[in-house]
């Protein structure tokens, strides 16, 4: 036969080819936030996701929430009756159980085993704490607090945070040194490893691979100087990957020297070599599906397809948290206003 006999059959199968190039050319983007109802209007800074359908929050005015049903409808409450306590982080261990912090005073940590119909207060420190975060890891756990007489205040739970203890092996701090307590996510653990930022004047990561016996306090790249300037965020990718993100609150649209990476769990951090994230960030998370970073703030939202290396802008909406959930198939963030957002892409 001809060869102009084959010409449709040739033009449909080049077309297709030049098609599939063209989809797989494209990038993948965040499409937004998908914002859910809820019946609160407190500023929610704890969140902790567990799967795309059960999710735990907290917040200003003793605030709690929970859904099981991917925020179709949520249960809530005040934890305690202490409406006037702003808790802002809380860990989930699943649809009946989880541990909530608050920071300011009473300095506090209560834990529910049904769902939060009833919380309990586990443990109460003196009038000189102020927590700022919670990080558990294979139902060990710690919160960090700021300095006390010279060390910082590290709190350690061995058993899913049923009962908690000073660790006594805290690190030494500066006078008036504190980690901030923007989203809950200024700690973090893995295995035998934990790590939280030192925030203010003097930026730096303490960290420790030994469950908190030793600690080294390693120096940051991160804008600082200021006391509201620092670190406000960390998230780990992989096994050797840590990313942290933060800025000058009281300079939202500031997007300079605000994300650091670690190729080495910690031990040495350095500025991106990209684009920064377009303001100041409180929050931020590695999504493994897509491979991305997101991270968030009160002028929006960016992502990272590249490890952290250049940012792009995807939303306007104002946030507090970030995370991914445990089964990574979703990313939650909470904010002002009672906002609770689904990631869409």
């Amino acid at each position: 036969m001809r060869l102009s006999q084959f010409s449709p059959i040739l033009f449909f199968f080049l077309l297709c080819a030049c098609l599939s190039e063209k989809k797989q050319a494209e990038k993948l983007v965040p499409l937004g936030w998908q914002i859910l109802e809820t019946p609160t209007q407190a500023s929610l800074r704890g969140l902790s996701p567990l799967t795309s359908e059960i999710v735990w929050a907290s917040g200003s005015n003793g605030t709690w929430l929970r859904t099981i049903d991917g925020g179709e409808t949520w249960d809530h409450g005040v934890i305690d009756g202490l409406d006037s306590v702003d808790f802002r982080d809380i860990e989930a261990f699943d649809a009946a159980t989880a541990v909530a912090i608050s920071a300011g005073q009473p300095a506090v940590v209560y834990r529910t085993e049904d769902g939060g119909k009833v919380w309990g207060k586990i443990f109460e420190g003196d009038k000189r704490d102020f927590f700022d975060g919670m990080a558990f890891y294979k139902g060990r756990g710690y919160i960090i607090g700021d300095e006390v007489e010279g060390r910082w205040r590290v709190l350690v739970s061995r058993d899913a945070g049923k009962t908690w203890e000073i660790l006594e092996t805290s690190p030494k701090a500066d006078p008036g040194s504190g980690s901030f307590a923007a989203s809950g996510s200024g700690i973090l653990t893995y295995e035998n490893h934990v790590w939280f930022a030192n925030g203010g004047v003097k930026s730096t990561v303490f960290h420790s691979s030994d469950r908190g016996v030793n600690w080294e306090e390693v120096p940051t790249p991160i804008v600082q100087g200021e006391a509201s300037q620092g670190i406000f965020s960390m998230t780990r990718i992989d096994q050797d990957l840590l990313f942290a993100v933060g800025g000058d609150f009281l300079q939202p649209d500031l997007a300079n020297n605000n994300a650091i990476i670690s190729t080495q769990l910690g031990k040495s951090w350095a500025l991106i070599n990209g684009n920064f994230p377009s303001g100041y960030r409180s929050g931020v998370t590695y999504f493994p599906l897509q491979h991305w970073l997101i991270t968030v703030g009160p002028n929006g939202s960016d992502f990272s397809a590249n490890t952290g290396t250049d940012w792009e802008k995807f939303s306007d909406e104002a946030l507090h948290a970030v995370f991914v959930d445990r089964s990574q198939s979703s990313v939650w963030a909470s904010g002002p206003d009672g906002k609770i957002a689904k990631l869409l892409y």
